[in-house]
């Protein structure tokens, strides 16, 4: 079985009531927060203008980079 609840003053809330026996030994697990931005071109924003010494013609001939076809 699993609960929800939130940590409130220290102590751990469950959102609703178990039915559980007096005694019984539990296990809390947090739940990391959500941390995903919204896009994945939000999410790969973090990269943009950080490589340095690219030909300015990279996204062009890309493929002449990458595998020595002919410049476009």
């Amino acid at each position: 079985m699993v609960y929800r609840g939130h940590v409130k003053n220290g102590i751990v809330v469950l959102d609703e009531t178990p039915s559980l026996p007096e005694g019984a030994e539990v296990q809390v697990a947090v739940v990391p927060p959500d941390t995903k931005e919204s896009t994945l071109g939000a999410r790969l924003m973090k990269f943009a203008g950080k490589l340095e010494g690219l030909p300015s013609d990279l996204a062009r001939n890309h493929d002449h980079y990458s595998h020595g076809a002919p410049k476009k």
